[in-house]
């Protein structure tokens, strides 16, 4: 009889011994459904079972060991209530003895009287009635793995333990056919090892001969900072690479309007924003004129801190695009924040000759036609608005500038979907949100980047205090003296209303106390379920005195821009995150006076809360600030990531890969100029597709 040929890398699971119809579809359902795609189902951690451990040694409890004995006095027992089959021994190995338990595994009974010696590999566990016992362990069968080091999988489709091990291994023959992806030259260059070697080191790992070698290397897999590990992250990464280059490559192919612009002299410069630009202004300016110029879309990313003058230098690219006889649209994520530019372009540019218009969902009908006949003709150069600007109803006769502010509450789709109501128009982005640079070329890594890093002369940094409950009729005697002098104020929830599953503070539970404690004082309430015009009218009534204190929830986060307001009062603060409190204290701080943020939190802090709240008192630089969200929380929440990309990763680690990033980016710029990209991310993409986060495009 012929032998089975050995499984190749796109072969169906049904190849394989123990994979039938029934179990293919259920690991397809879960995104597995190749022998390849089996091989890059990793292993979770990794166990040492090379060392035997004598039962009369001292064992300590949560310690994982390999024992050998026969196991007597089974017993079986069922709990019908909670579904439970319970086979329980002792086993002893001529030194010691240990008890011994297995749940819903009923056929262990039969073979443990069959079998008069085994090997078992558990770990050791405080038993309820004193003394330890070893829970669940493997019945080991030495030889029978691929060596001492035991890869152990997550279930797959409901499959783990030995079981899944054994089909993975009969996947490890197809690791020759696994086509590299990656160039040879690139690899090297890389210091990362070949994908048969990846592959063949993660399940099949094989340690050095020293003992403080192989502690280390296996301390390595399990920290998952092998350099297995580390060539999936660089292909994962790269793949991500490749598509931002491509979309690069793509852009340059397009012709956008070119426009003859140069930065408006100083003298005109003042009478449009009444202030000089910063150097790091400048700077920016100059960046974006060389694109405006150069005849092929513009997609820039203009970073910087809360307050550093994004708006300015929006507002000088705008007006160079105006000049040109085309029309700029600028995005913001909610009216509020669209409200607020409006206010300010009306500013800088209606003096100019172009008076921004509105365009919101809240516009009457009316309203609403007036702004999309503008539009479509011509003669409404300048809108502001939210997503309504990219609605099918919407046409542009020439836009030819797109600004997108706060992109991270946007999806590539929809800046995309804007974008495509021009033909090929420069795109300007802008973040409020400082973003490491590991982060900001991967999230944002087909827009080229320009950092605004120096704040306008006369801003003082913002004093922030963490407060117990107990001190806030303190806090609140303080707010008092500072409305009292002309200050104003905002007092900040989590939520409007109280929740009976949440312990935090909540708007409405807190109005009539904050009252009680600001008698005389005219306080507004700002949140998300009132109407535009509602919204509106507070922050109006604020800006203009009428209103001193704002309780609010984080609607104000952005486009509330008061420079009177002095103080910043963040109730149940530790329920925000990092940049969402960066972002709330950059509301106060804006005038002359000295500004406070107080930061009311609760009795008792988890570790990281206190390691957030830490990082505020302690420090006014917003890059500084996103850098250790990052470290604390990873990305997902730092790009609010209603996009593809890494907070999916399932290699790569944005915070101990980022030289990766760097590296990566570097080596996707040099494939598109030696004309190799385009086979090189197909190559990463198809091979690697298999599941959430593999996907770079």
């Amino acid at each position: 009889m012929p032998a089975t040929p050995p499984p190749r890398p796109n072969d169906p699971l049904t190849v394989l011994k123990g994979v039938g119809p029934k179990t293919a579809e259920r690991m397809a359902a879960e995104g597995v459904s190749r022998v390849v795609d089996l091989l890059l189902h990793l292993p979770r951690r990794y166990e040492d079972r090379s060392q035997l451990i004598r039962l009369d040694s001292s064992l300590e409890p949560q310690s994982w060991v390999l024992v050998r004995g026969r196991v007597t006095i089974v017993r079986e027992r069922r709990i019908p209530r909670r579904r439970l089959h319970i086979v329980d021994g002792r086993l002893d190995d001529g030194h010691g003895s240990l008890c011994v338990v297995w749940f819903n595994q009923r056929w262990l009974g039969k073979r443990l009287a069959d079998e008069p010696e085994v090997y078992l590999f558990g770990q050791i566990r405080e038993a309820r009635g004193g003394g330890l016992e070893l829970l669940n362990p493997e019945i080991e069968k030495v030889g029978e793995e691929s060596g001492p080091i035991v890869p152990v999988y997550p279930a797959l489709a409901g499959i783990g333990g030995r079981r899944l091990r054994r089909l993975i291994r009969q996947c490890l023959p197809a690791i020759g056919g696994c086509p590299d992806p990656l160039p040879e030259e690139a690899r090297l260059d890389a210091g990362v090892p070949a994908i048969a070697a990846t592959l063949h080191g993660l399940h099949a790992p094989i340690l050095g001969s020293e003992a403080r070698h192989q502690e280390n290397q296996l301390a390595d897999l399990n920290r998952r900072r092998s350099p297995f590990h580390r060539r999936l992250a660089f292909d994962e990464v790269l793949a991500v690479g490749c598509s931002m280059a491509a979309n690069r490559e793509l852009r340059r192919c397009c012709e956008a309007p070119r426009l003859d612009c140069r930065p408006p002299d100083p003298e005109r410069e003042r009478s449009l924003l009444s202030f000089e630009l910063t150097g790091a202004q400048r700077r920016v300016v100059d960046e974006i004129c060389r694109d405006l110029r150069a005849g092929t879309p513009m997609a820039r990313l203009v970073q910087g801190d809360v307050g550093s003058g994004k708006t300015a230098v929006a507002a000088l690219a705008m007006l160079m695009a105006l000049e040109g006889g085309y029309q700029v649209a600028i995005m913001a994520p909610t009216e509020i924040l669209a409200a607020q530019h409006l206010r300010t372009l009306e500013g800088f540019l209606t003096g100019a000759g172009f008076p921004p218009r509105l365009l919101v969902a809240s516009l009457t009908a009316g309203e609403r036609r007036a702004v999309l006949a503008g539009l479509a003709d011509g003669s409404v150069p300048l809108v502001v608005g939210t997503h309504a600007l990219f609605q099918e109803a919407v046409e542009y006769h020439r836009l030819g500038l797109v600004v997108v502010d706060e992109q991270h509450r946007f999806g590539v789709v929809q800046r995309t979907a804007l974008i495509e109501k021009g033909r090929a128009p420069h795109l300007l982005v802008m973040t409020a949100t400082p973003i490491p640079r590991s982060l900001a070329l991967t999230v944002y890594g087909d827009l080229e980047l320009s950092l605004i890093d120096e704040l306008p002369p006369g801003r003082r940094p913002v004093r922030t205090v963490q407060r117990a409950p107990s001190a806030r009729r303190k806090v609140f005697e303080f707010v008092l003296q500072e409305t009292a002098q002309g200050g104003r104020a905002f007092v900040v929830y989590p939520f409007i209303d109280a929740s009976d599953e949440i312990e935090a503070s909540a708007l409405t539970e807190h109005e009539a106390l904050v009252r009680r404690l600001l008698p005389g004082v005219s306080i507004g309430v700002l949140h998300g379920r009132l109407t535009r015009a509602e919204q509106e009218s507070v922050s109006a009534k604020f800006r203009e005195g009428s209103v001193q204190v704002v309780m609010a929830t984080s609607v104000v986060e952005v486009g509330v821009d008061v420079p009177e307001a002095t103080v910043m009062v963040i109730e149940s603060a530790q329920r925000f995150g990092l940049s969402q409190l960066h972002q709330l204290r950059g509301r106060v701080g804006r005038g002359e006076r000295p500004a406070w943020c107080v930061l009311l939190t609760d009795e008792h802090l988890s570790d990281e809360a206190e390691r957030r709240l830490d990082v505020m008192c302690r420090s006014n630089d917003g890059f500084e600030i996103a850098e250790a969200d990052l470290e604390l929380r990873g990305p997902g929440e730092l790009t609010g990531t209603r996009q593809w990309g890494p907070a999916g990763f399932r290699f790569a680690n944005l915070v101990r890969d980022r030289d990766l990033i760097i590296r990566t980016r570097e080596l996707a710029s040099r494939l598109a100029a030696s004309g190799e990209l385009d086979e090189v991310r197909d190559a990463l993409t198809g091979y690697h597709s298999i599941g959430p986060g593999w996907r770079a495009s």
